[in-house]
């Protein structure tokens, strides 16, 4: 593979640098204030260790982001891999919930799997395009 032909794109790498901001808006409070920042989202019960844990692996991913921005394609191929198993793993798991009547089903819910399909679907297309590079 040429020089050219591995180069990331700039806008995939935009993408990483914008899913390290969305990763710590939601990670912050959920590792500081968790049954705050969900219950004020409709969560009718707050696991706090559990909350925690999701705020560690969005913290994990997202500054793993950011610490990619300027790594070479393989990198990029290798956390898009992680991203599309971690949102993938998400969506069946919010799916499953929302079938249970989860939490109630708030609205938060829904529009958190609207963002999990919204990047599986964008870390999808971005593995196939650089898989042709």
């Amino acid at each position: 593979m040429t020089a050219v032909q591995s180069e990331v794109p700039q806008a995939l790498r935009k993408w990483f640098l914008i899913h390290f901001v969305v990763d710590f808006i939601f990670a912050i409070p959920l590792l500081i204030t968790p049954v705050f920042f969900l219950s004020s989202l409709g969560w009718q019960i707050v696991d706090p260790v559990a909350s925690r844990l999701v705020a560690a692996a969005l913290f994990g991913i997202g500054f793993e982001s950011l610490l990619s921005y300027k790594a070479p394609v393989e990198t990029y191929n290798g956390m898009l891999n992680l991203k599309i198993i971690w949102s993938l793993a998400a969506i069946t798991g919010l799916i499953l919930s929302l079938l249970q009547g989860s939490q109630g089903r708030p609205i938060a819910l829904w529009l958190l799997l609207l963002v999990f399909i919204f990047f599986n679907a964008l870390w999808l297309y971005w593995k196939i395009k650089i898989s042709r590079l």
